[in-house]
C-alpha cells in the first residue's frame, strides 16, 4: 500500500462479529493527519466496535486496517499503542482506586524517558487544570465531567498522533460538555488527529472536519461535516 502525505488510518472492508452477530460489515474509512472525524448513528450501530477493532479490542473477522501505510489489522493492543494510537474509552474506566497522577503514570506505561513523562505531566495539568487540583484525589471521587477529563488526558500520556474519543459528552452536563468539547478543539492545534464517536451528533458534526454515518453495521452515508449537517436525512435521524 502507498501512503499519501497525509494518510494517517485506513479502513478497508472490515468485517466484525460478536459471536454470530455481525457487528460491522464492509467498513472503509480514511482519516487523515490533522482531522477530526467523527462516527454517528444510533446506539448499536457499530461505532464503539469500529473504535475497538482499531485499538485491537476486538479483531476483525474480514479487512484490513492501515495506519501510516502500515498493516496493523493482527497486531496486539500494546503494539497499537507504542505506533501512536490511543483509545479514550466509553464510560471513562478510570481507575477508581488509584489517585488522579497514578492514572496519568500509567498512561505512559509505554514510555520510558521520565523526563518527557514528567514534562506531558505538566502539559495535562495546564490542558486540564481541575485534574491538577485533584492530583493526589482518588479517581472514583471525581465527578463525571473531571472523570472524562482524565480518561482524556490519561490516553494523551502516551503521545498518541491518533486520539480515539468514545462518548466524551456521555450522562454530562451541557456546561461540562462545551468545556470538554473546547478541549477537544484545543488538542487539534497539538497535532494530534481524532475520530471521535459521539451520541450527540449536532455537536459532533460542529466539531468535526468529516463524518460517517453507521447504521446497523454499514456505513450509510459520508461527507464534510457541514455538508451532513445539512442534508435532510441526518437532519431527521440524529438531528431532531
Amino acid at each position: 500500500m502507498e501512503l499519501t502525505s497525509t494518510l494517517l488510518l485506513e479502513i478497508k472492508e472490515l468485517y466484525v462479529n460478536y459471536g454470530g452477530i455481525q457487528a460491522l460489515q464492509d467498513i472503509n474509512i480514511t482519516i487523515n493527519s490533522g482531522e477530526v472525524v467523527t462516527l454517528i448513528g444510533a446506539n448499536g450501530a457499530g461505532k464503539s466496535t469500529t473504535l475497538r477493532a482499531i485499538s485491537k479490542i476486538v479483531n476483525p473477522r474480514k479487512g484490513k486496517i492501515f495506519y501510516r501505510g502500515r498493516d496493523i489489522t493482527r497486531r496486539q493492543a500494546h503494539e497499537v499503542v507504542r505506533l501512536g494510537i490511543a483509545h479514550s474509552p466509553e464510560g471513562r474506566r478510570v481507575l477508581a482506586r488509584q489517585t488522579v497522577l497514578d492514572n496519568l503514570e500509567l498512561g505512559a506505561y509505554i514510555r520510558s524517558n521520565l523526563t518527557e513523562v514528567k514534562a506531558d505531566l505538566d502539559r495535562q495539568f495546564e490542558l486540564f487544570p481541575r485534574l491538577a487540583e485533584r492530583r493526589q484525589q482518588l479517581a472514583g471521587t471525581l465527578s463525571g465531567g473531571e472523570q472524562q477529563m482524565l480518561a482524556i488526558a490519561r490516553a494523551l500520556m502516551s503521545r498518541p498522533k491518533l486520539l480515539l474519543l468514545d462518548e466524551p459528552s456521555l450522562g454530562l452536563a451541557p456546561a461540562i460538555v462545551r468545556e470538554i468539547f473546547s478541549i477537544i478543539q484545543n488538542l487539534r492545534t497539538t497535532g494530534v488527529t481524532i475520530l471521535l464517536v459521539e451520541q450527540n451528533a449536532s455537536l459532533a458534526l460542529q466539531t468535526a472536519d468529516r463524518g460517517y454515518v453507521l447504521e446497523a453495521g454499514h456505513i450509510t452515508l459520508t461527507g464534510a461535516a457541514s455538508d451532513l449537517l445539512k442534508d435532510e436525512r441526518v437532519k431527521q435521524a440524529y438531528l431532531g
